[in-house]
């Protein structure tokens, strides 16, 4: 369906940065790009921002979620505390398919960073996360969390998309977490769970810290 089509192609266009945080979405490109009519595509665009993906204002249409020194803020003051709670509840509710679909999304996750695929890097760690938030099963967190994986993989785009020093290295220990949490996973370890997420989110802090404030460039 056409409706799906740019539902997921928005979403995949924003995790990405193909379209950038506060850019406006062209309603008359879009329509005719996607043969939809203006009522189906404003319906998009309200569950879109629903989920935290888009703003709509009166009379301006829609636009990209802004990330701003705000957004960071928040970002990194919450996220530890919401990637503890989903962890730990996904340990203890997910059911053997979820399993199996989070093992699909790390195989995915594996195979592009050993591409260097910097944008299936992002789609799959992004479906590994969300399977996670699925998995917990919590009506209260679960809102917080879902908002919160569409900033991480914003922000993460920065070393994604960068042949930083060490790279490859940084990403087979991402790799060898997500493997660990499945195994807590599996054996219903909440405890392990929860350190693991703790070592990920450290190792994501570093790395995303090192591009949202690099050295300055020199002087002389």
């Amino acid at each position: 369906m056409k409706k799906d089509e740019l539902y997921n192609d928005l979403k995949r266009q924003i995790l990405t940065l193909e379209l950038e945080p506060g850019s406006s979405l062209d309603e008359t490109k879009l329509s005719e790009v996607y043969q939809l009519s203006r009522t189906p595509l404003r319906d998009i665009f309200r569950r879109l921002a629903g989920e935290g993906y888009l703003d709509i204002v009166n009379n301006r249409g829609a636009s990209v979620s802004s990330m701003n020194h705000k957004t960071l803020r928040n970002f990194f003051l919450t996220a530890p505390m919401l990637y503890a709670a989903i962890g730990r509840l996904a340990a203890e509710n997910a059911t053997a398919q979820q399993i199996k679909q989070m093992r699909r999304a790390q195989d995915g996750f594996r195979a592009a960073s050993d591409r260097h695929d910097a944008g299936g890097m992002i789609y799959w760690n992004d479906c590994f996360h969300a399977l996670m938030g699925e998995m917990a099963d919590n009506p209260y967190l679960q809102p917080s969390y879902a908002r919160l994986l569409i900033d991480h993989a914003r922000i993460s785009q920065t070393f994604y998309g960068t042949r930083m020093q060490n790279s490859d290295a940084i990403m087979a220990e991402a790799s060898e977490h997500h493997e660990g949490m499945i195994a807590c996973i599996e054996r219903r370890d909440a405890a392990g769970m929860v350190e693991l997420i703790k070592q990920h989110w450290a190792l994501s802090h570093r790395h995303m810290e090192r591009f949202v404030r690099p050295d300055p460039l020199p002087i002389e």
